[in-house]
């Protein structure tokens, strides 16, 4: 086209847009101002026509560039009525910037500037650069003023249009319903405009605020700051915009000046900025005189408001420089910090808008935060009924939003309102009730929606949409909100403005630079078109897709600073993935169905996967939101059933639509929740979306957030939620208003068990109106009111609904606590009901009497006439278990008062009166008031510690009936009197200045009391004057259980005048006396309780604690520690104990005692018939000690034991007169002994007549004296042991020992470890022994003392045995000792332990054997347990048969063939061979092959455990075959193939004189099975037989025993682990009557049950000569135990029967005629069901060893039976109890026996119920002289704490895990 008809053309485009514009301006001043934000339509000429204005506009447009021209003309085409001839020009002549009209080309710098910039802005003139003239006041003012106006004039002009003004929210001219806000933190002081008091609770933390409050704070020195924080569509940007119409319109007068600001506008300034420039030129430029202008801001900054909206979304940080002056250019950031701070214009208001987040640390500390909250149900509704315009459609929206809890929910946000009423706006006409809110069930879907109602004409073009969300994907991930008209397409860009998706408005990027600039109306609307963006494109793969479902864990209040811009992403992903959303997809991608599913599919994927993890809090909150917009419910089942129990939410904003999210996922889970919320700033009407939740059975909050307005929204929810047990309301700002509700919302909940309102600043009448609610709650267990107001008159009128009110348990009143403890009734609400009135009052009084209240009123500021009140109160309530008024001002007068009402009270446990103000007066009033109160159990008054406490014991029927129930052994139940006498009080004045003359007034007050136990002075200042006086009045006070005397300034004298009481008084059988610590204790027999402090123990009654054990006189003992023994005053104490009733025990301990005072007590001691024990602990002796006291055994002929320690601890054990002289025993440890000790030592020692064991351990003796010991040895009279360990002997002392312990007479065994453990035993014997056992340890032998040790031992010639372990003794080394090795004649036997062992293989050790020049008998080889042992036998001598074997090898000519030459001559007498766990090699198997048939002597071979290839076990199986005269063959254990087993059977055949097989553990098949059988068919001696775990059939035991008919002297047969059943015992009883020799069977694990169990039993009945039986893990059951006890064999020792099916009637069976059997040994039973019995027996089992019950389900019932039983097996060694059900009450049974047993060394109570108690009596029949080495209590019920003292008491209790009983030495 030629240029003239493209001008014609244009001209008649232009004309036709002229007059088509001119017909529709207000559309045309719409798109005017969206394009043009920055131009004022009003200040157009009013003179011109519609047609100018129309051109004037037009050029407008033009002269922003081509890209807002395109944009205009596809908005002109998208959204008037365009005929078709004339849209496809236009688009193609002006729609693509092919040209441009001539009208436009004209520069808009032709207008008059009053039409580019009136009203706008004044030309740009630069303020921050040029100095302040002088100028005068009064233009300074004029020109402020004239600034003033302007600034406010251009406000109104911006806000009073009802086109939307630049940057506007798109519903600022809607509806504007104010915001819920709620001040999260306050400065001070505080006032609001309306005249708020500082102080007024409205003015705290969690109140509710207005617009007007929220510039009400008065800080006159201070910034004024306050941050609005509120979650993305709370309407912070829409207040910000109302704040400064409302400053337009005058509203906020208080204020000359407001400046707004949004940070996402300052983001796009780079360069610095003064404050001047940041208010004139960003802002508006004053008309003249700008720094006049600022100069009079500055001067009058307190009516200068500046708001900053988006704080979070400041991009660029502060400066590290210091803080700017007013002329300093600084970022935009720093200018807020700095007028936050109140360095520049000191004295202005600062708001700023922020999400929540991590406020920048640029805000002062002492700023205002106010926190913006969505549209509760009244603003919502109010918000719809201004939206719609006419009445039908507000009732048609408003119905459909009560109808829809979920619409509400959205509702709550309002973005996401303004969002719905346009949806329903669209879709309410036409539509039936509730199917338009059924069509908005996510926020995505109203996103949606919204779509295609904004639609024109309802058509949405894909490819637009899908730009649109591209650039919207792009500016989140780039950070960028604000777009340019470059950034958007202008297709694009007009389909955003028809939809007013985009708003537009002026953005300044610097002094005179300003621009267009477009965003989205809300950030929520770019992440939506985002996610569309994601869902849709192509571009966009799974991977990626999948990867922006993430959760951001939001800890926004403390960690992050600037909440994400892709927060809200996932949730439209997750709505965008529901099914509903598929067709809308499928349109914008411009795709099928399945390939949208398949995009969805990969998001519901990732959902899933953060569905099934464990999340924190907020991420939960986020993940609610996503699974609910995906309408999945498989889903949300997932993530509710992945829940944790107890969900904690902390420190992170919580709104309704959280909660109600949450809400909608806990509907689909099964299990009960915890919901827990501390910290978390809360939507004020959140608790409403809690309704109905039925999940929910715990439910906590604790914010100082909440106020009345939450509490009555949580009474609306509260009545719905029928599961909920628990609720807690804590830290809140409730009034009584709000209390009000919840006490009503109570009433309806019955289900309630716990309630707490602590921490609420509670008043009186809102508590008082609380607990009325008590009767309502029949479950309530605990109310907590802690932490409130609450006054002493309202404290008894609590006490007194405690007294009243039948469920109250508890009522504890301490300072700030406040608590409720009640447990519910034990009678229905039925049977209350249908009860008459006075069997109704009889029930009531029948409760009352039965329930117990404590009660705990502690510094409650109680006097004595609140006392008298609360007395009152008590004596008509129920009885009560605990009273606690301590830390009051009761005084003397009110203790009294309380101590005389005790009585009548009838208190349980105990009463607590201390820190009262109680004198020493009063002590006395309170002695006598209470003197005769029979329940007083103890009374501790402490003056000096401020203490008075009653303890009570519970009154004699409840007593009584409590021991009926104790856990008591059934020897002490029967000894209960059946009138119970008082239990004995304990009376403590402790610390109360008590001095002598106290004592008697004191004593006559005592006497008063009938029954007195326990007295206790210490603490006070009696002196030895007192303990005199108090000697003389004991006897008046009756039989006391303690007296404590300490810390009474007592002096030795006291000691003395003390001891006579031993026969004074009957009671006293220990005085405890401690010098350093001042402690003097008398006390009778508490058995050991005094020490308890693991926890308390029972108190038997003085009658039956005498009887609860063996009886046995009780020793009375002195303990005397940390005092000064000189001789004369031993002597003294000696002289004071003469007349001391035996046994007595004497235990001193002094810091040194000489040895004059150590001769002296010895010779006293011998004249004391009386004494039985003396102990010296912690006392230094000399060297001479021990000399002494080995003398002492002359000297004292009742001696028994004397252990002397490290010269620091000495303890004497004396027999009685009565008892028969024995052995006795000298332990000498640690004392230093060396060589010069040893020859006085021996001749002191050898005057005693039977020495059984002397320890000489960890002296200094070294070799000489060791050697000057063994010379001495024939004068020790030494019967048992010797230990030497620890005496620094060397290795030439072994090699002496070798020499000389054989010449020593009785010597048995000599062990020796030079080792870490250093232990050297010799063991006697009382007569001499022909043969002697050296064992030698870590001897270090080096080659040089090889022949050393082999000269000694060929002298030793009546040493026969030799261990050497670890005594790095090499193969060469043991090769060169055996060549040496010679003896005259006889038998020694060599045992090596060395790890090379284990590696040398088989052969070398073979090999080291031809070099001992006697006979080797024996060889056994282990290399796993690294032994070899050899016998050899001197001299050497010659076999006939193996000289004539050894020349038919004469051929010489291999290595191989010389070792089967040598060995056939040093192995020719060879009887036993045993290789076990060995690997042995083909060269080994044919070294075997060839010398197996030499060894003509050979009756015993052993190959177990091994490893054999193949080919060896052919060699091997070769030279066995000549093994004809074998007797016992032991293949057992070999990991063999069957094929290997079938042929080592073939070597059975010629073996007829075998007597022992064993053959367990090898698979034998059928061919096997058979070659076997054969085998045996030919065996008429075989005495053995064993074949365990064989995998034998009962088929294949048919023929098996076939075979065993000929085998009549078959002594054992064992079958163990195999399946014969009973087909194959049926069998194997019919062929046992064949087996007269039979004396062990064992037939364990064969699936055997009754009938087979029945016809062996009968046929075993025959084999006279059975001593061992075992059948255990069949089922048996009682039917075979019954027939077994009519037919036990008569020499039975050993029945094992575990597991076997046995009842307890088969047991009793079996112990009936077990019982008397005078062969048994060993019985096990474990793995039965006995339940309550056990066997017992009447005549007892004398030689039984062993009896295991373990797992048997016997308890306590069972207790008495069995420790009788126990008692009559006096052999018994090990006894099994764990894994049961035995108690305390067993326990007490087991230990009075203990004693009894004195050959028990181990007994298993494992696994049982066995508590502390329990184990202090076992500890106490311990101490009673029992033998028992350790007792096992693994896994019962007691703390470590006290296992680990109770060990510490009786270290043979073993509480742990593995057995850690140590291994006595041999021979002791």
């Amino acid at each position: 086209m030629d240029p003239d008809s493209l001008q014609l053309g244009t001209e008649h485009l232009w004309n036709w847009l002229v007059r088509l514009l001119s017909k529709d301006s207000e559309w045309l001043n719409a798109k005017v101002k969206f394009f043009l934000p920055k131009m004022d339509l009003c200040s157009g000429d009013k003179a011109q026509d519609a047609t100018q204005g129309v051109i004037l506009q037009l050029r407008r447009l033009h002269a922003q560039g081509r890209a807002t021209w395109q944009a205009f003309i596809h908005c002109v085409c998208m959204e008037l009525d365009v005929p078709l001839d004339l849209e496809v020009p236009l688009l193609s002549t002006w729609g693509h910037g092919v040209a441009f009209p001539s009208q436009l080309e004209a520069s808009e710098e032709s207008q008059p500037a009053s039409q580019l910039q009136h009203g706008l802005k004044r030309p740009y003139q630069s303020c921050g650069s040029s100095p302040r003239p002088k100028q005068c006041k009064k233009q300074q003012l004029e020109l402020a003023q004239r600034y003033l106006k302007l600034l406010k004039t251009s406000t109104q002009q911006r806000y009073g249009s009802k086109i939307p003004g630049p940057g506007q929210p798109l519903a600022f001219h809607q509806a504007y319903i104010p915001p819920i806000l709620q001040w999260s933190r306050t400065p001070t002081p505080f006032r609001t405009q309306e005249g708020m008091a500082p102080g007024d609770p409205k003015a705290e933390d969690g109140a509710d605020v207005s617009i007007r409050d929220l510039f009400s704070t008065r800080a006159d020195k201070g910034p004024r700051v306050t941050v609005l924080l509120g979650k993305a569509g709370m309407g912070k940007t829409t207040l910000a915009h109302r704040l400064c119409q409302r400053w337009a319109d005058g509203q906020l007068d208080r204020f000359q000046a407001l400046f707004l600001f949004e940070f996402r506008q300052l983001n796009l300034i780079t360069r610095l900025l003064t404050l001047p420039q940041l208010l004139f030129d960003l802002y508006l430029s004053p008309e003249a005189g700008s720094d006049l202008v600022f100069q009079y801001l500055e001067e009058n900054a307190n009516g200068v408001l500046l708001i900053f909206d988006g704080l979070d979304q400041a991009l660029h940080p502060r400066s590290s420089r210091g803080q700017a002056g007013p002329e300093d250019p600084s970022p935009a950031l720093d200018l807020f910090s700095s007028l936050c701070r109140g360095t520049l214009l000191p004295g202005c208001w600062v708001l700023a808008t922020s999400r929540p987040g991590k406020l920048p640390n640029c805000l002062p500390t002492e700023a205002a935060r106010v926190h913006m909250w969505g549209f509760d149900r009244p603003r919502v509704e109010e918000y719809v009924g201004r939206f719609f315009p006419d009445q039908p459609g507000q009732e048609a929206a408003l119905a459909e939003l009560r109808g829809s809890r979920h619409l509400q929910s959205l509702c709550a946000v309002p973005a996401l309102c303004q969002v719905t009423c346009l949806c329903l706006l669209r879709l309410l006409p036409g539509s039936p009730p509730g199917q338009s809110a059924a069509l908005l069930p996510t926020v995505t879907q109203n996103y949606v929606q919204m779509l295609s109602t904004l639609g024109p004409r309802g058509y949405l073009p894909p490819e637009a949409l899908l730009e649109l969300s591209e650039v919207a994907l792009i500016g989140l991930q780039t950070g960028k909100v604000i777009f340019s008209v470059g950034d958007i397409r202008p297709p694009t860009m007009a389909f955003a403005a028809a939809l007013s998706l985009l708003t537009s408005f002026c953005i300044c990027t610097g002094p005179g630079h300003r621009d267009t600039g477009y965003a989205f109306t809300h950030l929520s609307l770019q992440e939506f078109f985002a996610a569309l963006y994601l869902m849709t494109s192509p571009k966009v793969d799974g991977n990626a897709l999948a990867s922006h479902i993430t959760l951001s864990s939001r800890w926004v209040l403390r960690t992050k600073a600037r909440p994400g811009l892709l927060d809200h992403l996932p949730t439209f992903l997750a709505g965008l993935a529901s099914r509903a959303c598929r067709p809308f997809l499928s349109l914008v991608a411009q795709r099928d169905e399945m390939w949208v599913s398949a995009r969805q599919a990969v998001v519901m994927q990732a959902l899933r996967k953060l569905a099934a993890r464990r999340l924190t809090g907020p991420k939960i909150v986020a993940l609610c939101h996503c699974v609910g917009e995906t309408q999945e419910p498989e889903l949300a089942s997932l993530m509710a059933q992945s829940l944790p129990c107890h969900l904690s939410f902390h420190n992170f904003p919580l709104t309704y639509a959280d909660l109600a999210a949450l809400t909608s996922i806990l509907v689909h889970r099964n299990a009960p929740i915890h919901l827990d919320f501390e910290g978390c700033p809360l939507e004020p009407h959140c608790p409403e979306a809690l309704v109905g939740c039925e999940q929910v059975e715990n439910l906590s909050f604790k914010s100082r957030k909440c106020g009345d307005a939450f509490a009555e929204a949580l009474s609306r929810s509260l009545p719905t939620m029928g599961s909920l047990k628990k609720l807690g309301l804590a830290g809140s700002k409730i009034t009584a208003q709000g209390i009000s509700h919840l006490v009503q919302a109570l009433r309806l909940c019955p289900q309630l068990e716990e309630v707490s309102f602590q921490d609420n600043q509670l008043k009186d009448w809102a508590v008082l109106n609380i607990v009325e609610v008590l009767p309502c709650l029949p479950q309530l267990r605990k109310l907590d009111l802690s932490r409130n107001n609450v006054s002493v008159s309202t404290l008894l009128c609590l006490t007194k609904v405690a007294v009243e009110c039948p469920t109250v348990r508890t009522l504890q009143v301490r300072e700030a606590d406040l608590i409720f403890l009640l447990s519910p009734p034990t009678k229905t609400a039925a049977e209350l009901q249908g009860a008459p009135d006075l069997q109704g009052n009889a029930g009531q009084r029948e409760e009352a009497q039965s329930r117990s209240l404590t009660l705990r009123l502690q510094q409650c500021e109680l006097r004595f006439h609140e006392a008298q009140g609360l007395i009152a109160q008590l004596q008509e309530g129920p009885r009560l278990d605990e009273v606690d008024l301590s830390g009051n001002q009761l005084d003397n007068e009110g203790c009294r008062l309380m101590a005389e009402a005790a009585s009548q009270l009838h208190i349980a446990r105990s009463l607590d009166l201390s820190d009262n103000g109680l004198s020493v007066d009063g002590v006395y009033c309170v002695l006598s008031a209470v003197s005769m109160c029979r329940t007083l159990a103890e009374l501790h008054i402490s003056l000096l510690h401020k203490t008075v406490v009653f303890t009570f014991a519970p009154e004699q029927e409840e007593q009584k009936g409590s021991w009926d129930r104790t856990v008591l052994p059934v020897s002490l139940t029967c000894q209960m009197p059946s009138e119970l006498p008082p239990r004995p009080a304990a009376i403590r004045l402790t610390h109360c200045g008590l001095q002598a003359k106290h004592l008697e007034q004191l004593c006559r007050a005592l006497r008063g009391s009938c029954h007195l136990g326990q007295l206790d002075f210490s603490g006070n200042a009696l002196g030895d004057e007192g303990v005199a006086q108090l000697a003389q009045l004991l006897p008046g006070l009756g039989a006391l259980q303690s007296l404590d005397l300490s810390e009474n300034g007592l002096s030795l004298d006291a000691v003395f005048m003390l001891t006579p009481c031993f026969s004074t008084l009957p009671w006293l059988l220990h005085l405890d006396i401690s010098s350093d610590s001042q402690r003097v204790v008398l006390r009778g027999d508490r058995r050991g309780r005094d020490r308890w402090t693991g926890g308390s123990l029972p108190d038997f009654p003085a009658g039956a604690q005498s009887s609860a054990f063996h009886q046995r006189c009780v020793p009375r003992s002195l303990c005397l520690r940390q005092c000064q023994l000189e001789p004369l005053s031993l002597a003294c104490l000696c002289e004071t104990l003469k007349k001391c009733p035996g046994p007595l025990e004497v235990k001193l301990s002094c810091e040194v005692l000489s040895d004059q005072s150590l001769e002296t007590l010895l010779h006293h001691l011998a004249r004391l018939p009386q004494l039985s024990l003396l102990q010296l602990s912690q006392t230094r002796l000399s060297p001479k000690s021990p000399l002494l006291l080995a003398d002492f055994f002359s000297l004292c002929p009742r001696v028994q034991k004397v252990d002397l320690r490290s010269l620091c601890h000495v303890t004497l054990h004396f027999r009685s007169s009565e008892e028969p002289e024995g052995k006795c025993c000298g332990r000498f440890t640690g004392c230093g002994l060396s060589q010069e000790h040893v020859e006085p030592l021996c001749w002191l020692l050898s005057k005693c007549e039977d020495l059984n064991e002397l320890d000489l351990s960890a002296n200094m003796l070294g070799d000489d004296g060791l050697r000057c010991l063994l010379e001495c040895l024939p004068q020790l009279p030494v019967s048992g042991s010797l230990d030497l360990s620890h005496n620094s002997i060397s290795l030439e002392s072994v090699l002496g020992l070798v020499k000389i312990l054989p010449s020593c007479p009785r010597v048995q065994e000599a062990s020796v470890n030079l080792g870490s453990e250093q232990s050297f035993w010799i063991h006697f014997s009382r007569q001499e022994k022909a043969r002697k056992t050296l064992r030698l340890s870590q001897c270090n032998f080096g080659p040089e003392h090889v022949s050393r040790l082999a000269t000694g031992l060929n002298q030793a010639l009546k040493l026969t045995a030799l261990t050497l372990t670890r005594c790095c003794l090499g193969l060469e080394q043991l090769t060169r000792l055996l060549s040496l090795l010679r003896w005259p004649v006889g038998l020694f036997s060599l045992r090596v332990e060395e790890p090379w062992v284990g590696t040398a293989g088989v052969l070398a050790l073979l090999e080291v054997c031809t070099q001992a020049s006697g006979n080797i008998t024996e060889i056994s080889i282990s290399e796993t347990q690294q032994q070899f042992s050899l016998q050899l036998e001197f001299p050497h001598q010659e076999n006939p048969e193996a000289v004539a074997l050894r020349l038919a090898h004469c051929d010489l000519g291999t290595h191989h063939n010389l070792l089967v030459w040598q060995l056939m001559e040093t192995c020719a007498r060879l009887q036993q061979l045993s290789l076990s766990q060995v690997n042995l090699c083909d060269t080994s198997s044919l070294l075997l092959q060839n010398l197996l048939p030499s060894l003509s002597e050979l009756k015993t071979f052993r190959l177990t455990s091994s490893c054999v290839s193949s080919e060896g076990l052919a060699h091997l199986i070769s030279g066995l075959s000549h093994c004809h005269h074998l007797e016992e063959l032991d293949l057992s254990n070999n990991p063999f193939v069957e094929k290997d087993t079938e042929a080592l059977m073939t070597v059975l055949e010629g073996m007829c004189w075998l007597k022992r097989l064993d053959l367990s553990h090898l698979p034998l098949g059928s061919s096997a099975l058979a070659l076997l059988t054969q085998g045996l068919s030919h065996m008429s001696v075989l005495q053995s037989l064993r074949l365990s775990r064989n995998g034998i059939c009962d088929v294949g035991c048919l023929q098996l025993l076939e075979a065993l008919r000929a085998a009549s002297s078959l002594k054992e047969l064992g079958l163990s682990h195999n399946q014969i059943r009973d087909f194959g015992a049926q069998h194997l009883a019919a062929i046992l009557p064949a087996l007269p020799e039979l004396r062990k069977i064992d037939l364990s694990g064969n699936g055997i049950g009754p009938a087979g169990g029945v016809l062996l039993v009968e046929s075993l009945a025959l084999c006279k000569h059975l001593e061992e039986l075992m059948l255990g893990y069949n089922g048996l059951g009682d039917v075979t135990a019954l027939r077994l006890a009519q037919r036990l064999p008569h020499h039975l020792r050993v029945l094992h029967l575990p597991s076997s099916g046995l009842s307890l009637e088969g047991a009793l069976l079996l112990s009936q005629a077990l019982d008397g059997r005078p062969y048994v040994e060993e019985i096990s039973l474990a793995v039965n069901s006995l339940a309550t019995g056990v066997p017992h027996f009447h005549q007892g089992l004398p030689l039984l060893r062993q009896i295991d019950l373990v797992s048997c389900e016997i308890d306590n019932h069972a207790a008495k039976p069995l420790a009788a039983s126990l008692v009559l097996c006096p052999a018994l060694e090990e006894v099994l109890l764990s894994w049961n059900l035995l108690g305390d009450e067993a326990a007490a049974e087991l230990a009075r026996v203990l004693p009894r047993m004195s050959r028990l060394k181990k007994m298993d109570l494992e696994k049982n119920q066995i508590t502390a108690c329990g184990a202090w009596l076992l500890v106490e029949g311990l101490a009673q002289g029992s033998g028992i080495q350790v007792i096992r209590l693994w896994n019962n019920p007691i703390s470590p704490d006290v296992a680990q003292h109770l060990q510490s008491e009786e270290p043979r209790l073993d509480f742990a895990f593995f057995d850690k009983q140590p291994q006595p030495p041999r021979g002791s």
